[in-house]
C-alpha cells in the first residue's frame, strides 16, 4: 500500500501584510505541487493588497506596498486563481501541505469572502486533507527546546531552505519537512491521510490548549492566552460572514 507521503503533496504558502487573519491581506502566495514520482510544478502570485504593507511586514517578505501596487495583480483575481488551483489538487487526492495550516487557510477563506470568491472549504467539502509540519513536529518531539518556525523545523530535519520568506521557498520546504518526519517517524507515515488529517485536529486543539495554560501561567504574558486559537485546519469564519 503506498503511504501518502509517497504520493503527489500539494504545498501551500502565502506572504502577507500581517497575522491578524479576519483583517490582514495576501501579498504573495504559492501552490507547488511536488513528489509522487512527478516533477515539480509549482505556481506564484504577487497580489495587490489593496492596504498599505506595513514596514515590518515589508522587512520580512522583501514586498513593499509600492512594489505590490506596482507589479501586483488585482487582489480578487489572485484569490481566485489561488483557490482553484488548490480545489484541484484536493480534489485529486493530494494533500494540502502548510505550515502553520490554521493561519495561511483561514486568510485565504476570509480573502475568498472578502473579494465574492467561493471559498475552499465550500469548493471541496469534506475532502479537505491537510498536513501541518508544525502539528507533526509538535506531536513526535514535544519536549524538544528552540523554536518551531519554519527555519527551525528545517535545521531539525535537515532540510534545504532555499530563501526563507518568500511563499514558494516556504511551500516547498513545508513539503520537504513533512516527508522527513513522515519517512523518520513511522506512528507518522503509516497512518493513513484521512486518519492523519482527523489526529492533527485533536493534536492541534491540545498544543493550542497547552500554550494557552502556559501564558495564563506566565507573569505578564496571561492575556496572550485569550489569543489562542484550538481551531483547525482553519478557524471558521464568522457567523455574519463578515470578512473586512
Amino acid at each position: 500500500m503506498t503511504t501518502w507521503f509517497e504520493g503527489r503533496l500539494a504545498g501551500f504558502d502565502l506572504e502577507t501584510t500581517g497575522v491578524d487573519v479576519e483583517n490582514d491581506r495576501i501579498v504573495t502566495a504559492c501552490a507547488v505541487q511536488c513528489g509522487g514520482g512527478h516533477p515539480t510544478q509549482s505556481a506564484t502570485w504577487m497580489a495587490d493588497p489593496g492596504i498599505e504593507i506595513p514596514e515590518g511586514a515589508a522587512k520580512v517578505h522583501g514586498i513593499t506596498t509600492e512594489r505590490a501596487r506596482a507589479e501586483g495583480r488585482p487582489a480578487a483575481e489572485v484569490v481566485e486563481q489561488l483557490v482553484a488551483a488548490l480545489a484541484e489538487c484536493v480534489l485529486a487526492g493530494q494533500p494540502i501541505v502548510a505550515m502553520n495550516a490554521s493561519f495561511d487557510l483561514t486568510i485565504l477563506d476570509r480573502e475568498a469572502r472578502r473579494h465574492g470568491v467561493q471559498p475552499l472549504v465550500d469548493l471541496v467539502g469534506k475532502d479537505l486533507r491537510v498536513v501541518d509540519p508544525r502539528v507533526l513536529d509538535k506531536k513526535v518531539d514535544t519536549y524538544r527546546r528552540g523554536g518551531r518556525k519554519l527555519e527551525d523545523l528545517c535545521r531539525t530535519y535537515d532540510v534545504r531552505l532555499d530563501g526563507a520568506h518568500s511563499a514558494d521557498a516556504d511551500a516547498i520546504a513545508a513539503c520537504r519537512v513533512a516527508w522527513r518526519i513522515a519517512t523518520t517517524k513511522p506512528a507518522i507515515g503509516r497512518v493513513p491521510l484521512d486518519e492523519l488529517h482527523a489526529l492533527q485536529i485533536e493534536w492541534a486543539r491540545q498544543q493550542a490548549e497547552s500554550l494557552a495554560e502556559y501564558f495564563r501561567s506566565t507573569p505578564g504574558k496571561e492575556s496572550w492566552a485569550d489569543g489562542v486559537r484550538t481551531e483547525w485546519p482553519m478557524i471558521p469564519a464568522p457567523r455574519d460572514g463578515s470578512a473586512s
